[in-house]
């Protein structure tokens, strides 16, 4: 006699229900047209890792922007909770991103040269993303803008961002608001110039770290901010260091001089004066 089968439960049966007209996994994420993106314009193999590699690091980008704004806002509104669970958020974020780097490196240089050229001018330094994220994060410089002026609605998105005050300039007009004597020359500043460090503004941050309990969100704030720049950097050093391993030192592809540009970035801070203190301690 066959053995009696079990009823089905709820969960099962939901699972084999008509999604006709209704909304699916598939839908909701708009899968059709994510997986199909990845476009190679050769015949190599390792062409589509290098795209899904570069595809994933933007979806990644787009969310760290998207928690930059957060983070902005809440702190331009006193409101601190919201904007370390965003840059908290972030930091998690830039461990992912790292990874990617593991991945990359598996590409030999010849596996990359052979479609290489293929490129053409393409090169992540024009990634739109990763230079709106620069920008909220204070590394302000105009020229970046010229990359984009081809695409208006990226070039403008990047123009306001370049205009607008980083995660730090609103960090530091929080302390004026809370009472610290944050220098005129500081608060009236044009936010679409790069940040330079102010030895008031780190004495200013001294006397916070000194009495971290008086002060526990500012110094939590401030520990946020470090922590980000710190796998901020450690991005950027992995970003080099893959670079190196696969091309050496030949120039990039969009024309910049590779290697070397990407070790001037690692020796420029966004937020100079929360490093520098610590020796004061």
């Amino acid at each position: 006699m066959d053995e009696q089968k079990p009823p089905a439960t709820r969960v099962e049966s939901d699972m084999h229900v008509d999604l006709a007209g209704k909304l699916s996994y598939g839908a909701y994420l708009n899968l059709d047209q994510l997986l199909a993106a990845q476009r190679p314009v050769t015949q190599e193999h390792d062409e589509v890792a290098f795209i899904v590699i570069h595809h994933v690091q933007e979806l990644w980008l787009k969310l760290v922007a998207h928690e930059l704004g957060l983070a902005i806002a809440s702190i331009r509104r006193d409101d601190l909770p919201p904007a370390f669970k965003a840059l908290a958020r972030v930091t998690r974020i830039q461990e992912q991103l790292i990874r990617a780097w593991d991945v990359l490196s598996t590409m030999t240089p010849a596996d990359y040269l052979a479609f290489r050229d293929a490129l053409g001018p393409a090169s992540g330094f024009q990634s739109y993303q990763y230079r709106l994220v620069e920008f909220r994060l204070g590394a302000k410089d105009a020229k970046m803008l010229l990359p984009h002026r081809h695409h208006a609605e990226h070039h403008d998105l990047l123009a306001k961002a370049l205009a607008e005050p980083s995660v730090y300039d609103e960090a530091l007009r929080l302390l004026a608001r809370r009472g610290f004597p944050v220098p005129a020359e500081v608060l009236t500043r044009d936010v679409s110039q790069p940040y330079v460090g102010n030895a008031a503004v780190r004495g200013i941050w001294l006397s916070i770290y000194r009495d971290a309990q008086k002060h526990f969100d500012l110094y939590e704030l401030a520990e946020e901010l470090v922590d980000m720049e710190d796998w901020f950097q450690q991005w950027r050093f992995r970003h080099m260091k893959t670079v190196e391993r696969i091309i050496g030192f030949k120039r990039g592809t969009g024309g910049s001089s590779g290697v070397a540009f990407l070790k001037t970035a690692l020796e420029r801070s966004f937020f100079p004066e929360l490093w520098e203190l610590r020796t004061e301690l």
